[in-house]
């Protein structure tokens, strides 16, 4: 079939729905999926996107239809759904779009926890089956279909990551924007009286009828950094549609940076796994690694996106793994990335520390500073880190070429990569003081941004 082949991302398989990828998409992703991975069994879940049904219905009947039995796990969060998948061993197809307006809709595919399919894995491989109608016979008896309610399970799994009992009484509001989050974490908790939740947008809606998904979009997550403070509340937790990232807002009603997040948790799990590896994102500040190793663990930087990072944590045995974009996987969940755990994990690393969270950021704040990233659009990657190559490559300490290109000098440091699921070029920049970073940060977008 006609299939438009810029929906076959690194990650996942993704587009606007009605425009980019349609009803009858559904089930030939299905049929290419058996064809790929010639399983007997899928888990098949999907998010509340307005579409989602649809697709849903669809990638079942193109599995069931040449002979594969599907396990429906019904309307799910994405940590719901790799929770699925490693319970059961089993590979899995997840209708979502994660984070994406509500327009989009796709397809994250597991093929046995924590290996999803990627764009080097898997899902080109779809994509030709797809494009050739290379697809499995028609099944002289279809596959059967059993429905799977997760919750009780998935939660029970959550209250295993931390000694419960032992966290401190602290105010939380959470946002979870319409999306999966919601349900999960009102059972969730139901389990910690002595947690004052406070929720926002717990209903699953996908018109997200409130605000955006994406909470690095600053508008998206104003409501809840502004609530944190007037409400006197501890910490804000926020996640994404489909609940695979997660996102904290300080006391202070500051937005906690992924790098911030990520050297943080780092030093807790160092606590609880001594001298352990731990994996983190090319972009990430240099809080990360310096953290990691007075903590004594072992960093190890890695190119972006969840499938490399899973693939090199089991590799080396790391018990955590973090992103500058709020994915955070850990040994202790199947190696996966959730909106639900981290939310744990923060409440007991401060339930351990005579800190609070903003004391913490403060330190962090005052030795590390930190663009964000920096999104340009209507750039040719290979041409923009050309010109940096050039510019910055002769006078650099070390350049990395993992992921686009990062230059490491004395008093600043920087990586330029294209993304993974747009068409846009991405800067994250740090240095030793703001005004170096501010400087640095306008130079660098500068030659980007050069015609």
């Amino acid at each position: 079939m006609q299939v438009d082949a810029s929906i076959f991302k690194a990650y996942d398989i993704r587009g606007v729905y009605g425009t980019q990828l349609f009803e009858e998409t559904a089930p030939a992703i299905g049929k290419a999926f058996a064809k790929v991975l010639q399983p007997q069994t899928v888990i098949v879940g999907r998010d509340a996107r307005v579409s989602g049904p649809a697709l849903h219905a669809g990638v079942i009947a193109g599995l069931t239809s040449v002979g594969v039995n599907v396990i429906d796990v019904g309307m799910v969060s994405t940590d719901m759904y790799y929770y699925a998948c490693a319970t059961k061993g089993l590979p899995g197809i997840m209708v979502t779009a994660s984070h994406n307006p509500k327009e989009y809709n796709g397809f994250k595919m597991v093929k046995k926890i924590p290996y999803l399919l990627s764009g080097d894995e898997g899902i080109q491989d779809i994509r030709k089956a797809v494009e050739a109608d290379d697809f499995p016979p028609v099944a002289a008896t279809p596959g059967t279909v059993e429905q799977w309610n997760i919750m009780d399970g998935f939660i029970e799994k959550m209250l295993t990551l931390v000694d419960v009992a032992a966290l401190k009484p602290m105010k939380v509001l959470i946002d979870t924007a319409n999306g999966m989050v919601g349900p999960s974490a009102a059972e969730l908790f139901k389990h910690l009286p002595q947690i004052q939740m406070v929720p926002m947008y717990f209903d699953p809606d996908g018109t997200f009828p409130n605000h955006g998904g994406d909470p690095l979009i600053e508008e998206n997550r104003k409501e809840l950094m502004e609530r944190v403070v007037s409400e006197g509340a501890d910490l804000g937790f926020a996640c994404d549609p489909d609940g695979d990232r997660f996102f904290c807002i300080d006391a202070k009603g500051r937005f906690v940076s992924g790098d911030f997040m990520t050297a943080l948790l780092s030093k807790y799990f160092l606590k609880k796994y001594p001298g352990s590896p731990i994996v983190y994102d090319i972009r990430a500040s240099h809080a990360v690694p310096d953290i990691i190793t007075a903590a004594g663990g072992k960093p190890l930087y890695n190119r972006v996106g969840h499938a490399f990072i899973k693939k090199r944590m089991l590799d080396e045995g790391a018990v955590f793994g973090g992103e500058v974009t709020g994915h955070y996987y850990f040994k202790d969940f199947f190696l996966c990335d959730s909106g639900l755990a981290p939310m744990l994990f923060v409440m007991d690393m401060l339930s351990q520390s005579e800190q609070k969270l903003d004391q913490m950021l403060d330190e962090l704040g005052q030795k590390y500073f930190i663009s964000g990233e920096i999104n340009t659009k209507g750039v040719d990657g290979p041409t923009v880190f050309k010109r940096i190559e050039e510019k910055y490559g002769p006078g650099a300490q070390e350049v990395l070429h993992v992921d686009g290109v990062s230059m490491i000098y004395p008093d600043y440091n920087f990586n330029v990569r294209a993304s993974n699921t747009e068409p846009l070029v991405r800067l994250n920049l740090e240095a030793t003081s703001q005004v170096k970073m501010e400087q640095m940060r306008d130079e660098v977008l500068a030659v980007i941004r050069q015609q």
